[in-house]
């Protein structure tokens, strides 16, 4: 499996350059379930689409089709059996896109920008699960109107992720609220981000030996993700790390970038970071080690996504306006890049 690998100028990890990228920065990036035999990458983007591309065992990947949106794309979210893929928008709409017939339906609305969007896959229901900047978190059967729950959060959401039974959302005042997805979805607890800085991502993990979601990544501002446990063993079982920033200086200062995508392995159960320094890194949590990091490209890292066998990862390249407008620059275009990763996840040894 890929084996044209080739190095140009902005490429300097030798990665698999998708074809046909988006035009503007990627906001959301998510490859298809297993229920689907072959790879396919979905990728929301800034310029209002929504991407599907076919990934090939070569690594070649083939653009399938496009649909659009009336605002910049925030998240998207596949459906279980792989036929359908959901687009949340700033236009305060999450649409239904039918692969097969190349359709659009809406199935979810809020009173502002829709930040995050889940499908929720219970052994009773099924259900999308979408959380917006209006403060609301709300579960609709998809061929309702009207949301089968809604639920007030403290603010505004930043960031959500599912891992059934498990929700995880965190929000603009540092607040993490989490969820039971069991029967009916249920807060259990919530909690102040153990991290100073505003959070931007967050992703559950599993449970090595359960494989039942145990906590979940936080990951902010101010180049640092936080371990959280649910229900932690020892309280030392939660821990922060630093990470996304630049060697110090003589002067002892250091550059500190934002996190602005975690994800899990999902057969290792280690991680990759991506940051607006422009790199990934790949961590075992229990070893509290790095495994590896990238060289530096020249725009930040705005998404990162793992298939779900965990041979190839995906990370997008784009501007994420962390330096301000003056540091844009139109000539450097949105990229996206695969690359095998299997064994570079692999945790370090007697785990």
């Amino acid at each position: 499996m890929f084996n044209n690998l080739g190095a140009a100028a902005g490429n300097p990890n030798k990665d698999l350059e998708v074809s046909s990228p988006p035009d503007d920065t990627v906001s959301a990036l998510e490859f298809s379930p297993p229920s689907v035999p072959q790879n396919f990458l979905v990728a929301g983007s800034w310029d209002c689409k929504v991407r599907c591309w076919e990934v090939e065992q070569s690594g070649k990947t083939v653009p399938k089709a496009a649909q659009s949106m009336d605002g910049p794309i925030l998240d998207v979210a596949w459906h279980d059996d792989g036929t359908k893929v959901f687009m949340a928008s700033t236009d305060k709409s999450v649409k239904c896109w039918d692969l097969g017939s190349n359709q659009l339906a809406q199935v979810a609305a809020h009173d502002a920008p829709v930040k995050t969007c889940h499908w929720v896959k219970a052994p009773n229901y099924t259900c999308l699960m979408t959380a917006s900047w209006d403060k609301t978190l709300k579960f609709w059967d998809t061929r309702s109107a009207a949301p089968i729950l809604a639920m007030n959060l403290s603010e505004r959401c930043y960031c959500a992720d599912v891992e059934y039974p498990l929700a995880v959302v965190g929000t603009a005042d540092r607040g993490v609220a989490l969820y039971s997805l069991e029967n009916t979805p249920a807060e259990f607890k919530r909690i102040e981000s153990p991290l100073k800085h505003q959070h931007r991502t967050v992703a559950v993990f599993r449970d090595r030996k359960t494989k039942q979601p145990a906590g979940f990544a936080l990951g902010s501002v101010e180049g640092r993700v936080a371990i959280q446990y649910v229900a932690p063993t020892n309280p030392k079982d939660n821990f922060t790390f630093k990470c996304h920033r630049s060697a110090t200086t003589t002067g002892g200062y250091q550059d500190i970038y934002a996190v602005n995508d975690i994800a899990f392995h999902p057969a290792h159960g280690t991680l990759a970071t991506a940051g607006s320094d422009g790199t990934f890194s790949f961590w075992d949590k229990d070893a509290r080690t790095k495994l590896k990091s990238s060289e530096a490209l020249d725009q930040p890292l705005t998404r990162v996504a793992f298939n779900h066998s965990g041979q190839i990862f995906a990370y997008a390249v784009g501007y994420d306006w962390s330096k301000g407008h003056e540091h844009y620059n139109p000539q450097k275009k949105p990229c996206l890049y695969l690359r095998p990763c299997y064994d570079d996840l692999k945790p370090r040894s007697g785990q």
